[in-house]
């Protein structure tokens, strides 16, 4: 079973990768993934082993908290996932706010007189450095206490020794305030003794305002990740404010108005102009146009009548129509598409495991460091003071958010960037996989070509019959069959509005033709095999035949009266983009196959015209599969694209399986990658997709780790003896919140990712 969580109280990686140890260990558990952006967690386990409540028991005895996710409708998962997120921005905005409040009066009285501000004059001298420092430690406990869960969090994971960014923060800000309140208690010491000169020593080491700037800067570090995160998720809550409310149905012949949590499989529904069609469902009476742009990214609006499915969420441009719900609730393609967007958010890619592996060891680490730089520096006969500020500099700036962050905000933000454009991406490893892969293997049928066969060329051989009467005759004597290729003859025809004539003695030669009468003309429609099995001299029209042939398309012949009058040429024409894809896929450095059930002249006539590198013909649905193995086994890293319904078995067995044209039909099961148009560009988009979040999250995972390495050593006093220069704690403080809102900043570029570049 699969079962999502909701985690509270993570602030790191280093939470997340102890939360994700903590419920790995447990019997039963076969997968476990934890995202410290969603603060979700999606459990796979053994329900015979173990249950919901010991998995909670698990996360809550790491220091955190946690509830199964229950299914729910698509609205008031947005709904609360809404309030959950701007209660977390509400609350970082006004803990920002309130600490800032206090901390400016505390900045103007330790630091105004260094900049020449005035103090008001019971601040002066020694007389009053108790007044002073009293003061600022009044002023310090507020900003403490609005900022207290750092410490509950902080201590908690500490005693349980799992410490966490929190644990930095409050390890570095409470030893600050406990040597400020150290400072008070001397100074009372020095008036007891009346000591000037013991007083003055410790009125200039009050560390208040250190303290109170760092929890200070890090809470507006933490509101404005949690303002930059909310935007992260915008593709889905996008996607769900396009499904109406409300649905009007036909309940025993009365029309009413219902929330569309309310509606049934079979309800009637009754659709106006303008409105967004609430779930999937079939036409049953009416006709108009659907923008289906949100869902397939096709801006054309598509006409749509008695026996066409409709999808949930795209909107009736004009008419009146009834549809028959046959999707509801989570079935809906709606639901479909951001449950799979959740899925892929939530999901990691393995070049996160790197950063998971750092967070696990990154904080003791730290701590260790923070603690020998400080001992170094007394050893060197530096004052305890200073000491102090080089430990709580090295624990502040180390605080691991860019490292959780680098992988999760760029896999939301990407998944999210597809759905937009009609791509839906599986997992965050189809993403990363997808990036490296150096074959591209294309079904021919429906994912190159249209997927039907049409008319392509129309030959008279009569001069008294023209183009639009020998299609006339084609179609009148097709009419009647129910073959594939007579069915193109026919849309032709009526594609022209064509009058058809009736025929008489209509008779099917299975594996030729047919034959019938027109009025008082005796006429034949087949294959040359027809033409010859009734003495027909073809001779004369081999060549052209042959021509046709090798261009991948199939001749039928028309005569009449035992003489050849016309020929029609019938082909699975290939769609418009195609071979812009297929250059888009070279210019990639992409090998490009092709695989077809055609026979091998027509597979190779559409390879010269697209200039694809290799074809496979002849290959039965069931094979296809054994053809990727064997590519595979050369070494390639192969994506098969195809329609993912025969192709199924091709598709999982690919590196990457990418169903392109699914549309309502979304086949989740065999494809990694799912394209909701029939546009092979789609797939080129894919790759771009996937090439530029790795891009981004390589970007983030630099800096996250170049800041590290940079800035631990530099909080630690390494340019002290060489310029004398010193990276105060609340410098540190700012540095630390910068890295965190500029990861996050950087996913968020991929919002203007080019998928379609020239």
């Amino acid at each position: 079973m699969k079962q999502k969580f909701d985690v509270n109280g993570m602030s790191c990686s280093a939470c997340a990768a102890h939360v994700e140890k903590s419920v790995h260990n447990l019997e039963g558990v076969k997968d476990v993934s934890v995202n410290l952006l969603s603060n979700s967690m999606n459990v796979s386990y053994d329900t015979d082993k173990l249950s919901e409540k010991e998995i909670v028991a698990a996360v809550v005895n790491a220091g955190y908290s946690a509830n199964a996710v229950k299914p729910a409708s698509d609205k008031s998962v947005a709904k609360n996932a809404d309030i959950n997120e701007d209660d977390e921005i509400k609350s970082m905005k006004n803990r920002f706010i309130t600490s800032l409040i206090f901390l400016i009066p505390l900045f103007y009285i330790s630091m105004g007189h260094m900049v020449g501000l005035p103090l008001p004059q019971f601040f002066h001298g020694y007389e009053n450095a108790f007044t002073l420092a009293f003061t600022q430690f009044l002023l310090t406990l507020p900003i403490v206490f609005i900022n207290r869960r750092y410490y509950i969090t902080g201590i908690k994971q500490l005693i349980k020794r799992a410490p966490t960014m929190d644990t930095l923060i409050a390890i570095g800000s409470a030893a600050a305030v406990l040597y400020g309140i150290y400072s008070i208690f001397q100074i009372s010491y020095g008036f007891s003794i009346n000591n000037i000169e013991h007083i003055n020593s410790y009125v200039m080491d009050l560390y208040f305002e250190s303290a109170c700037t760092i929890l200070t800067l890090i809470t507006l570090g933490k509101y404005l990740e949690s303002r930059a995160k909310g935007k992260t998720g915008a593709a889905i809550t996008k996607l769900l404010n396009l499904s109406p409310k409300t649905a009007t149905v036909i309940r025993n012949g009365i029309e009413s108005e219902i929330p569309i949590e309310d509606l049934l499989v079979g309800d009637i529904v009754l659709i106006r102009p303008g409105q967004s069609i609430p779930v999937d469902g079939v036409i049953i009476e009416g006709s108009s146009s659907v923008d289906e742009s949100a869902i397939t990214g096709e801006s054309i609006p598509v006409e749509k009548q008695a026996g066409d499915k409709v999808i949930s969420a795209t909107i009736n441009k004009s008419g009146s129509f009834k549809f028959k719900a046959e999707k509801v609730g989570e079935d809906t393609t709606i639901s479909q598409i951001v449950r799979l967007i959740e899925e892929a958010a939530s999901s990691k890619a393995p070049i996160s495991r790197l950063a998971d592996k750092v967070s696990g060891i990154f904080v003791p680490v730290v701590i260790t460091i923070a603690v020998i730089a400080a001992v170094v520096w007394l050893i060197l006969g530096y004052p305890f003071s200073f000491a102090l500020s080089i430990g709580i500099a090295v624990l502040v700036i180390s605080c691991p958010c860019a490292l959780g962050l680098a992988t999760p905000v760029a896999i939301m933000v990407g998944t999210g960037r597809g759905a937009e454009d009609g791509i839906l991406i599986k997992s965050a490893v189809s993403l990363e996989i997808t990036h490296k892969a150096d074959t591209v293997v294309l079904d021919k049928t429906g994912t190159i070509t249209i997927g039907h066969p049409e008319v392509t060329d129309i030959i008279t051989l009569d001069d008294s019959i023209s183009k639009d009467e020998l299609l006339t005759i084609a179609a009148s004597l097709e009419n009647p069959s129910e073959h594939p290729l007579a069915e193109a003859i026919i849309t032709e025809a009526k594609n022209k509005s064509l009058n058809l004539i009736n025929v008489s003695s209509f008779n099917s030669v299975p594996g030729m033709g047919i034959s019938a009468k027109i009025k008082d003309g005796a006429f034949l429609a087949g294959n040359m095999r027809l033409m010859k099995e009734h003495g027909i001299d073809s001779y004369s029209i081999q060549e052209i035949a042959d021509s046709l042939s090798s261009q991948g398309k199939t001749p039928l012949f028309f005569a009449k009266d035992k003489k050849i009058i016309g020929i029609i040429a019938v082909a699975d024409t290939i769609k418009p983009t195609s071979q812009k894809a297929i250059d888009k896929f070279k210019e990639m450095g992409l090998d490009i196959i092709m695989m077809t059930g055609d026979n091998k002249n027509t597979a190779l006539a559409i390879k010269e015209k697209l200039g694809l590198k290799d074809v496979i013909s002849d290959v039965f649905p069931q094979d296809k599969e054994s053809k990727i193995r064997e590519l595979q086994s050369t070494g390639k890293t192969v994506i098969m694209i195809g329609d993912g319904i025969n192709d199924s078995p091709a598709l999982t067995r690919a590196d990457i399986g990418i169903a392109i044209g699914a549309g309502s039909d979304i086949a989740i099961e065999s494809a990694d990658i799912i394209l909701m148009k029939s546009d092979l560009m789609d797939a080129v988009r894919a790759i771009r997709l996937s090439r530029g979040v790795i891009r981004n999250i390589r970007e983030n995972l630099f800096w996250a780790f170049f800041y590290n390495v940079i800035g631990i050593p530099l909080a630690a006093g390494i340019l002290i003896p060489f310029f004398g220069i010193q990276l105060s704690p609340m410098f540190a403080a700012a540095a630390m919140s910068l890295s965190s809102v500029t990861v996050v900043t950087n996913a968020l570029r991929l919002k203007l990712l080019k998928l379609d570049k020239s």
